[in-house]
């Protein structure tokens, strides 16, 4: 899972034009999201977290999945299910599809915390969730 952009945006595009992490790509992040159907007994709660260098704030975003919808908002969960966290550089790189985040995770810039085999066993809902960004991303 990316939760960035595999590929660089197209020129014109919504990701194209709201700069990685802004305000604007959150809401072109959940208006992908609130125009999709999930199974309606998923239930998970995504936690991203970007830190960045000391002069730059950390910037936390969630995505949850409940009741057959999804919503992304910027901030931090209370009880995420598994929280992904990064630095800047490499949620920029994995966001522009230069790295992926099986190797970010490899090369340890890419941690997971929470209850790792809940989100295993959900692992095609994780994968449908990101099909879900593809409209933001294109």
């Amino acid at each position: 899972m990316t939760w960035g952009c595999p590929t660089p945006p197209a020129v014109g595009s919504v990701a194209a034009v709201a700069g990685f992490l802004s305000d604007a790509w959150f809401d072109a992040l959940d208006a992908a999201a609130r125009e999709s159907r999930v199974d309606a007994d998923l239930r998970l709660v995504i936690q991203q977290v970007v830190t960045g260098p000391p002069e730059v704030a950390d910037v936390a975003y969630v995505v949850t999945a409940a009741d057959g919808r999804i919503r992304v908002r910027k901030g931090r969960a209370d009880a995420p299910d598994i929280t992904f966290t990064q630095d800047r550089v490499t949620a920029e790189a994995i966001h522009r599809g230069e790295l992926s985040a099986q190797t970010a995770f490899i090369e340890g810039r890419l941690r997971l915390g929470g209850d790792l085999r809940a989100v295993i066993e959900r692992s095609a809902a994780l994968v449908a969730i990101d099909d879900v960004f593809a409209a933001a991303r294109a």
